[in-house]
């Protein structure tokens, strides 16, 4: 790679599906206009060898980034080898597969133009007018014009199906509450003795897996208003009510959100849509219903984005998307709530 480091430590940030630890480095104290405009001045550095995850096998990070074929698609990424995912390692011969997915190169709102557009001069690593072109995990490279994907190589450039050059910023919403019997007792589970947490679950109509209810940050919205909306759309399915039971909903959905909450994880994830050059980034928020009685008065109804929406046990067994099923785990640590048959007490270090 062109430019060698001066060796000083930017951060330390949490990064990964795993919500694992990296370091991020760059080549010295430079400007963040100087590192938008820089093929090398200034580098995000993503450790691989830290991306390990609860399970400690660094073959299971930054992967769904590099399945094939891409998402809605028969494109098949080059392949990467998990020991030339970083990009401090030196790899002359790589090759990704250039894709843009059809829909976002049709120009809607929610989507940047082409990098090449003499019109377009995005301001990465800024909030770039309404739109938020920050990471949450820090500085990342900007190389021949393009953002770097903070993680690593994933065999395919451009933006797939991600509308933003460099972070695409969403919100989950983790709605629980505890699963009970008919009369009213909380359940507890036979063999690790621990209460059984069930959390909102939707069928994703795309890909057809189950996940949190969650979507993108409007640009100028606020994250609590995105998870609040996305929730209303795709496990109530508001947009489809009429003014006035949007306005019933909305005051019951106020009780809910407007209570103390567990911020589960913010940062980059790793996400089958990510390419070099585009990537998600999410907020994972935990609302929890301790009684029950404001989600009773609420009837779950797919929207938008799903296809189906239920109550979900919560447990290792769980296979969901993405990343959701490592922030399922954490809000059942941070609740002392059922995991695993043979789970410890208490939250990893």
């Amino acid at each position: 790679m062109a430019g060698g480091f001066l060796g000083k430590t930017l951060a330390a940030v949490s990064l990964s599906v795993a919500l694992a630890s990296v370091t991020v480095k760059s080549l010295g104290s430079c400007s963040v206009a100087a590192c938008r405009n820089s093929l090398s001045s200034c580098r995000f550095h993503v450790n691989s060898n830290m991306m390990s995850g609860f399970n400690g096998t660094k073959e299971n990070s930054h992967n769904k980034a590099r399945t094939s074929p891409y998402p809605g698609s028969k494109v098949q990424r080059s392949q990467v080898p998990n020991d030339k995912v970083d990009w401090l390692v030196e790899w002359h011969d790589y090759n990704p597969v250039e894709y843009t997915a059809v829909s976002v190169l049709a120009g809607p709102q929610w989507a940047d133009p082409q990098i090449t557009e003499s019109n377009f001069s995005p301001k990465f690593n800024e909030k770039d007018g309404q739109v938020e072109r920050k990471s949450q995990n820090g500085l990342y490279e900007v190389k021949n014009g393009r953002p770097r994907n903070p993680a690593g190589r994933t065999g395919l450039v451009g933006r797939g199906l991600l509308g933003r050059w460099g972070p695409n910023h969403a919100a989950d919403p983790i709605i629980t509450r505890w699963k009970r019997d008919r009369s009213g007792n909380k359940i507890t589970h036979p063999i690790s003795g621990k209460n059984i947490l069930q959390f909102v679950a939707i069928k994703r109509k795309d890909c057809g897996e189950w996940a949190i209810p969650g979507g993108m940050v409007d640009p100028g919205e606020k994250i609590s208003a995105t998870l609040k909306r996305e929730f209303g759309e795709e496990a109530l399915n508001s947009l489809q009510k009429s003014s006035a039971e949007k306005r019933e909903l909305q005051e019951k959905l106020q009780k809910l959100f407007n209570q103390e909450h567990l911020v589960i994880y913010k940062g980059y994830v790793d996400d089958p849509r990510n390419t070099d050059n585009a990537w998600m980034e999410t907020e994972a928020v935990n609302y929890h219903d301790e009684t029950g009685e404001i989600m009773d008065n609420l009837t779950l109804e797919a929207g938008d984005d799903a296809g189906k929406v239920k109550w979900m046990d919560i447990s290792d067994k769980l296979k969901l998307y993405a990343s959701h099923a490592q922030f399922i785990k954490s809000v059942a640590e941070k609740r002392d709530a059922h995991w695993s048959k043979d789970s410890e007490t208490g939250c990893p270090g």
